[in-house]
Order: structure tokens, then sequence, then C-alpha cells
């Protein structure tokens, strides 16, 4: 009763302030003097009128001493001014539950906003702004099949008032704590990794370093990675070495209790790392994971290590979460102990936006095994459970139904593992975490780590010129986890591109953010500089390699394994096949385009026209490509069919069954087709690859196919590829690093390979 009649008494308070009044208190955050209740009267409200030419107000004095900053402080605060003021609900809806994580008098401001709009003067006054924001969410973050969700489910998500406040870092140091929690969060957030890189302050120099990308590079090997790259602006932040055990110490409770149990299943798998929480290539990620510079492992792949990376990177992401979250926590007491007026800069421990970590995967089910590795983290080593809301939906909308997978499909066993239960890639998760609870569905500006597909985010980021698009929620990001990066070219690169051209840019808004306890990194839009990017895919490439160098910087520096390929996939090919590669010049990467489609009709194509050459499969890995040959041979009204990706079934079984018969002579197939699908192509006799495969094992796989042919000799069977100096990585891949370099530095242009001969 205690607590209704202190909101009441506030409501009342509250609803006695003017429009002007009420318009700062939702703009600055600041504490008003109605709060102050020490002399036992209360004071008239003071309406701070701030222009561009005014004095820095007291909130601000902790940035007077450097002027650069003063001055970036001062265009946020003018951002702020900008805005014009209405009372219409758009406005409302925007700004609900949008607030910063530090100051408690932020937690009063909110509830002003929704008990004005109410009028409700109980306890549950907060259910109109949980519908209010449900709406939002529905238009706003959520996918375009969600529609069917019953309302019972979005109340059950947004107007959980009972819990909320376990959930919101602003009022949960209200409930006291205990002496062995005080002292476990003081313990967590002494000088460690999280501390050391969060608090480093650079000047102006050293990010003009970075900016001029003047790296260093250096290389070494290490026992499990192998081959490492390490490159960085800055001298101080070098080469690391490996670790031959982590102590557990460095992570946050309860995690150096839980990790061991919830890593147990790849610690089971090598005996003589029973008394280790990490396995060895775990250990040596996770080395370079806590040093917190940016890593790139090309050797990821489903089918041989992705559960075991993707725990150690969910080890990493909940620690940093964890930590930050603590350190918060613990600041919000002693700011709350603190006298009035006085600045202290050590309290600056925030974003200007909450969400600390993203993580990037192209399914539902890799979003549905990361919180689940997030969850058995969180749960003590007595198998006590926590608090998860919003289970039940989550489980409906990210796992899968059994009977939905068709029955006697034979795939290979990678196949199986990438494309394993819900592989709808249109989502979007916030979730918020704390030691004891965890929410799915939280609002993005409530969550702490946000698990999205580039999709998902696209739609949510939106197009230049769009009115409804929002990328404020990835302006303070701290770990930026891209998995599974090879997926993603089969995907859209694009979606990942668009994303990380809108990472860590100002908010256009404030979200109710306390300017106060953001650190001056932010504040100075250095958010990039911070930022820890995490890259794992199952290959080496240039797109995804040109993620590090265009939109990486670290000033902690990179990690690159660097590992060559000795033996390329070439030599898994059974059928006895000669393989003719033919290089082509070009001037650079882009007119290689034209080169190459110039040089197939004038130099490959003629060869495979006469009659004799029938059943001629080309192997197109880009869909423009495949798109301009497509339209190319019909105008030339050449005897051709053509499948992709996006061809209905009727279409592909229609394609393969005349160019089985001989009653098309060419098959134009995309490797998309090929990656999503995995038919067997048979009545292949004469194989182009018109560029060489994303996959190397597509390579092999594809002249496997060969075997299948009906009829025909063996003798009759060619395979021609076509590269440039370009595919130097693929061309590794296929051939091996050896073979590459020869190839690429010959003067010949016509190289020989023959497989599958009998001694």
């Amino acid at each position: 009763m205690g607590k209704r009649k202190a909101q009441q008494q506030r409501q009342q308070l509250i609803s006695s302030l003017s429009k002007k009044q009420k318009k700062h208190l939702k703009d600055f955050g600041e504490e008003h003097p109605f709060y102050d209740r020490v002399s036992g009267k209360e004071e008239l409200t003071q309406i701070c009128e701030l222009s561009e030419n005014s004095e820095p107000s007291s909130s601000e004095s902790d940035a007077e001493s450097d002027s650069e900053q003063v001055s970036v402080y001062h265009k946020l605060l003018a951002t702020l001014k900008a805005a014009p003021y209405s009372d219409n609900e758009e406005e409302e809806e925007n700004d609900s539950e949008e607030g910063s994580y530090g100051d408690p008098t932020e937690t009063d401001t909110k509830e002003f906003q929704y008990g004005e709009e109410t009028g409700d003067e109980d306890n549950d006054s907060d259910v109109p702004d949980q519908e209010s924001e449900a709406a939002v969410q529905k238009t706003s973050h959520e996918e375009p099949g969600d529609e069917d969700i019953s309302s019972d489910l979005k109340d059950e998500e947004f107007t959980d008032v009972k819990h909320e406040s376990e959930f919101s870092l602003e009022t949960n140091f209200i409930e006291e704590e205990s002496v062995d929690q005080k002292e476990s969060c003081s313990a967590d957030v002494v000088k460690d990794a999280f501390k050391q890189h969060m608090d480093e302050e650079l000047k102006e120099k050293e990010i003009d370093n970075i900016l001029a990308l003047s790296k260093s590079t250096s290389q070494i090997k290490w026992p499990v990675l192998g081959q490492l790259i390490f490159s960085s602006t800055l001298k101080k932040f070098g080469v690391i070495k490996a670790n031959k055990e982590i102590d557990v110490k460095h992570l946050h409770r309860p995690l150096e209790s839980t990790w061991p149990k919830a890593n147990s299943p790849f610690l089971s798998k090598q005996a003589e790392s029973n008394d280790r929480p990490f396995t060895p290539l775990q250990m040596e990620l996770f080395c370079i994971m806590n040093s917190y510079k940016d890593l790139f492992y090309p050797e990821r792949t489903a089918l041989r290590n992705g559960e075991e990376v993707r725990h150690v990177y969910c080890l990493h992401a909940m620690n940093h979460v964890l930590k930050a979250n603590a350190q918060v926590l613990s600041n919000n007491a002693k700011w709350r102990d603190q006298k009035q007026g006085v600045e202290d800069d050590s309290f600056r421990d925030q974003g200007l936006t909450r969400p600390k970590v993203l993580i990037v995967v192209p399914f539902r089910e890799s979003a549905l095994r990361v919180v689940q590795i997030f969850v058995s983290l969180l749960e003590s080593a007595n198998k006590k459970k926590i608090d998860v809301s919003n289970k039940k939906r989550f489980k409906r909308e990210f796992g899968s139904d059994p009977d939905e997978k068709p029955p006697n499909l034979k795939r290979p066993e990678d196949y199986e593992a990438v494309f394993a239960g819900n592989i709808d890639d249109h989502f979007r998760i916030g979730v918020a975490v704390l030691q004891k609870s965890m929410r799915l569905y939280a609002p993005f500006y409530s969550s702490d780590v946000i698990i999205a597909s580039p999709l998902g985010l696209r739609t949510v980021i939106g197009a230049e010129g769009e009115k409804k698009r929002d990328y404020d929620f990835l302006s303070s990001i701290e770990i930026l986890i891209i998995d599974e990066a090879d997926i993603y070219l089969m995907q859209n690169w694009e979606h990942v591109l668009h994303l990380l051209d809108h990472i860590n840019l100002l908010p256009l808004e404030s979200h109710g953010v306390d300017f106060s306890r953001v650190r001056m990194s932010n504040l100075n839009n250095w958010s990039k500089y911070y930022r820890q990017t995490l890259l794992f895919g199952a290959l080496q490439n240039p797109q995804i390699n040109s993620i590090f160098s265009k939109h990486c910087w670290n000033y902690q520096g990179q990690v690159a394994v660097r590992n060559v390929p000795l033996i390329g996939s070439i030599s898994h090919v059974v059928v006895q096949l000669p393989h003719v590669f033919r290089k082509l010049e070009a001037e650079n990467s882009v007119s290689v385009i034209d080169a190459r489609f110039h040089y197939f009709i004038d130099k490959v194509l003629p060869e495979y026209r006469d009659a004799v050459m029938s059943h001629t499969l080309i192997y197109v890995p880009s869909y423009f490509d495949y798109v301009r040959l497509r339209n190319y041979f019909k105008k030339e009204d050449l005897s051709f069919v053509h499948v992709c990706e996006y061809t209905n079934k009727s279409g592909i079984s229609r394609a393969r069954q005349y160019f089985l018969k001989g009653v098309k002579q060419f098959l134009i197939f995309t490797e998309r087709f090929h990656f999503y699908k995995r038919y067997s192509i048979r009545g292949i006799r004469n194989l182009v690859f018109y560029e060489l495969p994303t996959y190397s094992h597509f390579y092999n796989e594809v002249c496997n196919m060969m075997k299948l042919a009906d009829g025909g000799e063996e003798a009759t069977l060619t395979c021609t590829v076509l590269y440039s100096k370009y595919d130097a990585q693929k061309l590794a891949a296929v051939v091996g690093v050896e073979r590459a370099a020869q190839m690429l530095q010959s003067s010949k242009n016509v190289h020989l390979f023959v497989t599958g001969e009998t001694e």
C-alpha cells in the first residue's frame, strides 16, 4: 500500500506540471526540484530553456574541460531541442519505454507520460502504455506472418507488470540487495578485459591513425587455429599469445559455474580436457575474444565445429552483457546515494541506447540454439531454473515441426546440418538479460541482446526516403557477431552491407537517455572504434574479407585466421574426367564480369554448339550472370532449359527431364539452386563452370554427378572452368594453393588436370 500511495502522490505532482515543464522533463530527463523533498517544502519548478548559445547546464559540466567533447555534446542536445513537441498518439508511442537505464528519475518520467494519458492511479497503470507498445512492436518490429498471433500472447508479452521491474535496469536496484550481491557487483567491476577495453580513452591522434588505415601486420602460428594475421593501427595493441589455460574467474557470475556444464557435450569428446572448461579450439578463440580484438574465423562448419564455436561466442556475449549490467546497477546505487548537484564522470557506464550485443544468424533454428545456450549459461549449477518470459511463444515461432520434413530425401550430411530445424530467414528478437531472469521479445530499446537475420534487420532499418524506419537501436552496439557469414552470400549480401552502413551512428532521437551517464566515446561518435566484430564462416571470400577492411575500426586491432588449403576439392572427384582451366584477362574486379561473358560467348560457347556436344550443364554462381546468359540464349534461339532458386517444382522436373532425354542441349544451373535443393542432375556429359563455385566442395559434387550419366562413353566427358586472377582464393580451394600459384603466374592460359585415372 505504501508504494501505491507514493505513486498516487507522484501522479498528483505530475498533473500540476505545465506543458513546457513536461516537455523539459521528457526531452532532457533532468530531476526537477519537485522531486527534492529534503527541506520538506515543495519548490517551484524551474524551466530551463536551452538555446544554441546558452551556457552548458550542470549535467554538462563534466564535458566543459574538453572543447571538442562539449561541441559534440551540444550537437546532441540541439537535436533534442529541434524536435517539435506534440501530444498526439504517434509521439507518445514512439517514446514509450525507450528510456535509458541509469537515472532512477527516468522511471518517474515514463510513469508521468503514461499516467497522464490513462489517469489510472493503481499499480496497473502501466498496462495501457504496454498495449500501445505492443502496437508499435507489431508495426515496426514484427514480421508479416505474425498477425495471426492471438491477443492474449501480445498481452502476455507486454503487460507483464508484475515482473517488469525484474527486466528493467532503471528500477532493478530499488529493491534492497543483499550483502553478497553487493560484494559480487563490486568484485565484478574490477579492472578486467571488459573494463580495460571500455574505459580506454582514445585521443584525436589515435583516431586519425585508425582512419588513415596505416596498419602494422604480424604473422604467428597457434597450435589449433593455425596461421594468424594480427593487424593494428596502434602499436600498443599488437600480437597476443595463446593461453594454454583460461582462468574461469575472468567470467562473471554465474558463468564460472554454469559454463562447464553447458559446454560438457564437447568436453566429453576429449578425455584429456575433462579437467578444463574449454576445448583447445574454444580456448584459443576465447583468448582472442576476451582481448576484444576483431576476429575472422573462416573454418566454422555446421557439420564439424559449428556448435562448439557457437557456445564460445555466446559465452563471450553473455559475459559482456552481465559485466556491463552489473556495472550499471552498481553505479545506480552509488548515484542514488550521492549528493545532489555533484557531477562524477565515474558514472559514465552506458551507451546512447541499451542494446549492447547484436548477433546475426541466418535461420530461426540458429536463433533458437543461441537462446538455449543463453538459458543454460544463466541456470545455476544446482539445476535451478531461471525465469524466461514468453518461452512458449518463442518455442512455437522458432521451433520446428518434425512432421514438416519430407521423408526419404537423400541429401549430403553438410546439407542436413545447415538446414536442420526452422529455416525461415525473416526474424528478429530482443532479449533482456539479468542474472536470474531473461525476457524474450523485449522491445529493442529495452534489450541487451538483439538476435536477428539480415533480412529481419533490413525491414526495420528500411531504405532512405521511407517514412517508417528505425536504426537508432544499433547506435551503441559494442559486440557485433556475424555467424555463418557464407550463407548470407547465398541469401542477399546487400542486407549485410546495409546493416553495417547503419551501425554505430548517432541516434536521431534521445530515447530518454540520461546524457550524464553516457560514455564520452559514444557522445563523441566514436562508438565504432570500440565495437568488437566477430565473424565466423566456412570459407575465405573477398566479400567477407572486405568487412574487415571497410567496416571494422576497432582500436584493439584485428585477428584473421589464414590457413591455406594445401589439397583442393578436385582431389575428391572420382569420375575419370579431364578438367580444362582457362584463364581470362581483366583490368580490374569490375571489368572481369564483362570480360568473362564475352570470353564465354566468343571462345567457349562455339565449341559446345555442335550437336555432338549435347547434355551440357553450365554452372553459374551469380544470379545476375544467370539472367544475362538466359537472355542471350533466348536471343540466339539456342536449345536450352534453365533452373534457378526461384523455379517452381514443375519447372524443375520438366527441365531435368528434357535435359536427361536430350530434348534440350543446354541446362543453365545456378549455384544458389544447388545450395538450397541439392538435386542430382542426371545426364551430364559436358560441364562448364562459368565461374568457380563459392563453396569448393560444390566443385567435386557437381563433377561426380557425371557418373550418373545414361549412355555415352566416359571418354567423351568434358569439364571446362573459367577463372581470372581475381579468383585466387576460390582457385586455391579447388586445386590447392601451390597449383593455384603456378596457374596464376604462368604465361599459359590453359591448364589441364585429369581425375579418376586408373593405375
